[in-house]
């Protein structure tokens, strides 16, 4: 069996075999994710407005109640509150697996870490319609917490096995092309869903993605391995040039986690910090532009689901140009790795920040605020060859418990962010949401100016095995000192009482 494969697939590189099941990875985990932001606005009785300044007139032929023969059938009542409280659920559990899925990624590799919490966010996908018609808002709260346990492990698994399969020459291109699965998943949830939801109600979206996330799953098992060593079909020829391009600062059994100096190291936070303004405008956008199109400029539920697509299609274009730009720059000596990351990073903070406020301020304008979301979000790729990639540079070793930390610390908010668009934009006005977009901007720019200052694209020092061993072994023996010299004061104690 294994020299049938051989045969057939050892002259394909391996490790674009695991880029591509990487990047359906995220892909699917995003479409499990991210559905629910769009199938809510179908599950809810919708807010009656009347029309004012400060809201968009309805068009009766667009609006999306219009799109249901029965309007209100399988609707619940759920207020903004509610609806910010389940949305945001997801992260409750997402961020608590983070750390033990990149510990447990860098020790037995990242392969069953990352598949089988994948294969367990898809099961609670296709239960999602049972649930919430047994438990309603309280039971789907429950199970998004249970999806995010699952889903948590899936960046730092893929982290760790990121760093043990792609070279530093190809970094930006792969790790954007499997980071960038986060786009494409949305633009798929988004466009699918609007055009399932319309023919065939609600449910059928959970239980399609979920089919997906299954099957993603059994080729996962197949096809991918935790590292070259391990794989039983990849040719020597890949063996030998990733062992040449990597063995310098990439091993396969790293020593403990250094903490103490990956907590002090100053581009680590400067990092998390990046990551937290990425975040927050991410999440915001990702969990709630369906409900702005839909509440808001009052989009058909078919309409929404691509106008929803279209900022984060355009977005993935984005990153793999901009990632192939920043390996070029990198490899001709155009631009140092520190400066290409601290350039990606301060586009995509600026330009998507501006560009949101552009939108709130062109109104009911559809075709203005569509554009606006778009180029914002166009801009906002360049994240990926910027500070996403960033962890594989400063310890490609401790890769996995690195994203992890920074991760898990970035999804925090998505706690936050819809329940502050349920409190500040309860009643779906222009000038709420206006408000929203303006608290995105100052994350932006504040977090982006500390990642300027101090981060780094450099390997750090204690990603060093040597060192970190060294290391260990001085405190041990420093700590055995201290311990001898008490006990050696405490005897002279005893004998001079």
């Amino acid at each position: 069996m294994i020299s049938a494969w051989k045969a057939c697939c050892g002259r394909l590189p391996q490790r674009w075999i695991f880029a591509i099941m990487g990047f359906l990875a995220i892909l699917n985990a995003y479409t499990m994710r991210v559905c629910l932001s769009i199938t809510i606005t179908e599950m809810v009785i919708p807010i009656n407005h009347t029309y004012t300044d400060d809201t968009c007139p309805t068009n009766e032929s667009t609006n999306s109640n219009s799109d249901s023969n029965n309007q209100y059938d399988n609707r619940y009542h759920w207020d903004e509150r509610t609806q910010g409280l389940i949305l945001s659920s997801f992260f409750w559990g997402y961020v608590l697996t983070h750390l033990p899925g990149g510990m447990l990624a860098e020790r037995f590799g990242g392969k069953y870490s990352l598949g089988l919490g994948i294969l367990s966010t898809a099961i609670f996908t296709l239960l999602t319609p049972v649930v919430v018609t047994w438990g309603e808002s309280t039971g789907l709260i429950v199970l998004r917490i249970l999806m995010g346990f699952g889903e948590g492990t899936t960046f730092p698994a893929l982290n760790a096995m990121l760093a043990q399969w792609t070279p530093p020459e190809e970094r930006s291109i792969i790790g954007s092309l499997v980071f960038a699965g986060a786009q494409l998943g949305t633009v798929f949830a988004n466009a699918v869903s609007g055009v399932i939801i319309h023919n065939y109600g609600w449910p059928a979206v959970f239980y399609v993605f979920g089919g997906i996330g299954v099957l993603w799953f059994l080729v996962w098992v197949l096809l991918c391995y935790n590292n070259p060593y391990e794989h039983p079909f990849i040719s020597e020829r890949e063996v030998k040039y990733l062992h040449e391009r990597m063995n310098e600062h990439t091993h396969s059994k790293p020593p403990p986690v250094p903490w103490r100096h990956m907590l002090s190291s100053l581009p680590v936070w400067a990092l998390i910090t990046a990551q937290i303004g990425h975040d927050w405008g991410f999440f915001t956008l990702v969990t709630d532009l369906p409900k702005y199109m839909s509440s808001v400029l009052k989009y058909s539920i078919k309409s929404n689901g691509f106008v929803s697509a279209l900022p984060y299609l355009v977005m993935w274009f984005s990153s793999i140009g901009s990632s192939w730009l920043a390996d070029w720059m990198i490899t001709k000596g155009i631009m140092s790795r520190t400066n290409v990351r601290k350039l990606g990073t301060t586009i995509a903070s600026v330009g998507p920040g501006v560009f949101i406020i552009a939108a709130s301020y062109a109104s009911c304008d559809k075709t203005l605020v569509v554009a606006m979301f778009t180029i914002g979000m166009a801009l906002m790729g360049t994240f990926y060859p910027g500070m996403k990639v960033n962890g594989l540079d400063l310890s490609p070793n401790y890769s996995g418990t690195l994203m992890a930390l920074v991760n898990g610390i970035g999804a925090f908010t998505g706690i936050i962010t819809p329940y502050i668009v349920g409190e500040l934009a309860h009643e779906q006005t222009l000038t709420q949401w206006r408000t929203v977009f303006w608290i995105v901007l100052g994350v932006f720019i504040g977090t982006n100016i500390i990642f300027v200052i101090f981060a780094s694209g450099e390997v750090q020092y204690w990603n060093d095995p040597d060192f970190v061993i060294r290391d260990r072994e001085e405190r041990r023996l420093k700590l055995e000192g201290t311990k001898a010299e008490k006990n050696k004061e405490d005897k002279k104690s005893v004998e001079k009482y």
